[in-house]
């Protein structure tokens, strides 16, 4: 790879994993469901550029598909998990087991089994998580590990539904993809949060979160997307993955320096176990890969 989009994979990461720390900040002024509504309503406005009357570039079964478990499950879930206790920097990383069950869930409806390395990472990133379960505290945040993880499910899920849908372009996709969710998740903001709540958050909404809300749908959705969807076109998916593992690196390091997280040694060994895993998974030996052009 060149070593600008060698710098461009790692600003990626970087961008992804500091995405966390502005999640936790934004849900300081927005409940979680009205948070992620307009998340995806500010990420879909690009489609006013890239203009109604060219159409998505899939079938809108599979817009639709992808936006339901995107925007209408997994968000909502790790956005309701951080709200409830879910460290950021812990979420960066225990999200990243949609490596796993994406495997899984090939392997359940597409019959794409498994290597013995993806197996072996999985028990190992498993036996991480169970451990970092081990150490946290009964209720709240307990209960936000759970919803992380069930995010990193519904991840896996959409996955499945983007490999099948076979997108050229990955930042045209996630536009017309963000068209799908802020409805839906009106209904349910209005429905679960209430139209109070709702009011009191834009009545004493602040600059910081209103920056929140522009950095995780311009920078994490727009950028992030725009960019890997350029690096995946020119590299092969082998040399561009293994950089989605600086993100929990970045997630965990930002949220210790800017929100004070502090983790324990149990929670350190399981986070390694979790990354270990994670690496075995992903990380392919050293080759001749040249890019694409």
């Amino acid at each position: 790879m060149r070593v600008t989009h060698i710098l461009l994979a790692v600003a990626v990461a970087a961008v992804w994993g500091f995405n966390f720390v502005a999640i936790k900040v934004g849900l300081r002024d927005f409940p979680p469901l009205l948070f992620s509504c307009l998340r995806f309503a500010l990420a879909a406005l690009p489609i006013l550029v890239l203009g109604w009357a060219k159409g998505p570039p899939v079938p809108w079964r599979f817009v639709i598909g992808i936006g339901v478990m995107l925007g209408v499950v997994k968000f909502p879930l790790l956005f309701l998990g951080i709200d409830v206790g879910m460290p950021a920097g812990l979420a960066s990383l225990v999200l990243q087991a949609q490596a796993f069950f994406t495997a899984i869930f090939a392997a359940l409806m597409l019959g794409d089994r498994p290597g013995p390395r993806q197996i072996a990472g999985m028990v190992v990133a498993f036996a991480g998580v169970g451990l970092i379960a081990l150490e946290m505290p009964a209720g709240d945040s307990l209960l936000g590990l759970a919803l992380t993880l069930a995010a990193a499910a519904a991840w896996g899920v959409s996955n499945i539904v983007m490999k099948q849908a076979r997108a050229p372009d990955l930042f045209s996709l996630m536009v017309w993809v963000s068209l799908i969710p802020p409805l839906p998740l009106l209904a349910m903001s209005l429905a679960l949060e209430g139209p109070d709540r709702i009011v009191h958050a834009f009545a004493t909404l602040t600059v910081v979160g209103v920056g929140s809300l522009v950095y995780i749908a311009v920078g994490a959705t727009l950028f992030g997307f725009a960019a890997w969807g350029f690096l995946m076109r020119h590299y092969p998916a082998s040399l561009v993955a293994p950089f989605s593992l600086l993100v929990p690196i970045f997630g965990m390091s930002s949220s210790a320096l800017l929100l004070g997280e502090t983790f324990t040694a149990a929670k350190m060994a399981g986070g390694l176990l979790v990354f270990a895993g994670l690496a075995l998974s992903v990380l392919k030996l050293p080759g001749a890969v040249r890019a694409r052009a």
